[in-house]
């Protein structure tokens, strides 16, 4: 009687054995993971920074062109009194009402949002009409810019619409100050 209880017993021992995984089998798993998840941060993030700033610059591509379009139809860019950027989604209210019934807007895609990727405004502010010595020719009469991933003005990774990133041709090169 005891013979065939030991048979049982090593039968049940192949059995459970064969059903699961050595500590090696699952550590070399592990470790295949952490390589996959290496691999992951080393070659994706970088891709998807670039992403953030192309995005951001063919957004101020599509408000230059906007912008472009209320000038010729209204005659100027919008102003701060009109609401800036404001003006290109929803209609100001005009004191001529000739001028309102020239706004043929939203000038954008509805659900458009003015904000950059890392979820900044979208900075516009009209140029100085006084051409100072400093100023080149062909130069945009107004500044549209992103602040960029850190936030401030005036830092090397702003992003901002150059004359020559609205031509078609153009790579959408930014230049930071």
């Amino acid at each position: 009687m005891t013979v065939p209880r030991i048979q049982t017993v090593r039968r049940a021992q192949i059995r459970a054995r064969a059903g699961g995984f050595t500590l090696i089998e699952i550590l070399l798993v592990i470790v295949i993971i952490l390589l996959l998840a290496g691999a992951l941060v080393v070659f994706v993030l970088p891709q998807q920074k670039g992403a953030e700033k192309n995005t951001t610059r063919v957004m101020l591509q599509q408000v230059g062109s906007a912008l472009d379009t209320y000038r010729l139809n209204l005659g100027h860019y919008p102003t701060e009194q009109e609401g800036g950027l404001d003006a290109l989604l929803k209609k100001p209210t005009f004191e001529n009402e000739k001028m309102g019934d020239r706004w043929a807007g939203p000038y954008l895609k509805a659900g458009t949002t003015l904000e950059d990727p890392w979820g900044n405004k979208i900075r516009y502010e009209l140029a100085d009409k006084t051409t100072g010595p400093g100023e080149t020719a062909g130069a945009l009469p107004y500044k549209l810019f992103s602040v960029g991933p850190d936030g401030q003005p005036d830092t090397e990774d702003d992003i901002k619409l150059t004359p020559d990133s609205t031509d078609a041709n153009a790579s959408g090169s930014s230049s930071g100050k």
